[in-house]
């Protein structure tokens, strides 16, 4: 399925993710937010600029909503977030055991024309902030499918699993395996490092900026997720404005 995307600011999504500590396990992800991060997240989703901001985003095709219809009904929900993780460079190529870093937290919402939708989250400083509203609810469905794993997204391949502990299991949208399947978590590795191993940060297709490049990660932290410095590449390169929408496969 295709899912739409309103970005209303462009950040740099990896640099603050290296604020988690490191993972304890070879199999734990990095960076798990507090209970303290979360009250932080459910202030900002609840705010007057989030809610406003759902009031008026309109996903492409969908009908517009009274302006006093939509101030009623925009809203977040900040009591089911979901921690969703990506992927690390580190792991993909074989130089460390964090198989996964926090990417952000979403957060079910609905606009306001009572579409559903979910609210992005991100550490920036020593706070957090609101960057991207995407269509649906993604995020707190495939959450209820995780156990007591945790959500792993790959967004190049618009893939979803369920981790937990050495098993990897398909959600939704791989090339790897069918929904439901399992692999274990050096499977996994393997079959991103197929993938992706040759464009990870200081590769050829990363100096020569190919597809946007991978480039902009920060230098040696293996820990960090590249895949957000390709998505902001993306969103940078189609807008550059206030508002970006963007279409990406699920």
């Amino acid at each position: 399925m295709k899912r739409t995307f309103l970005g209303a600011t462009i950040l740099a999504l990896g640099l603050s993710l290296a604020l988690g500590g490191q993972a304890s396990a070879a199999d734990a992800p990095s960076g798990a937010p507090t209970a303290a991060d979360l009250a932080a997240v459910s202030t900002v989703v609840t705010s007057d600029a989030t809610t406003q901001r759902l009031a008026k985003a309109v996903f492409p095709g969908a009908a517009k909503a009274d302006t006093a219809l939509a101030a009623r009904t925009a809203k977040a929900d900040p009591r089911t977030p979901v921690a969703v993780y990506q992927p690390t460079a580190g792991f993909i190529a074989g130089t460390s055991a964090v198989p996964a870093e926090l990417a952000y937290v979403a957060t079910p919402a609905t606009l306001g024309n009572g579409d559903a939708a979910t609210v992005w989250s991100q550490r920036e400083g020593s706070g957090w902030s609101v960057y991207n509203v995407a269509s649906g609810d993604v995020e707190k469905r495939l959450a209820a499918r995780t156990g007591k794993g945790y959500l792993l997204s790959e967004p190049q391949a618009g893939a979803w699993y369920a981790v937990d502990g050495d098993k990897v299991t398909v959600l939704d949208g791989s090339s790897v395996a069918k929904t439901g399947e399992t692999m274990t978590l050096a499977a996994y590795r393997e079959a991103l490092q197929s993938r992706y191993g040759d464009k990870l940060p200081g590769s050829t297709y990363d100096r020569t900026g190919a597809a946007g490049g991978y480039g902009a990660s920060p230098v040696g932290d293996d820990s960090v997720p590249w895949w957000p410095y390709a998505l902001g590449a993306v969103f940078l390169a189609a807008a550059g404005a206030a508002v970006t929408l963007r279409l990406r496969r699920q």
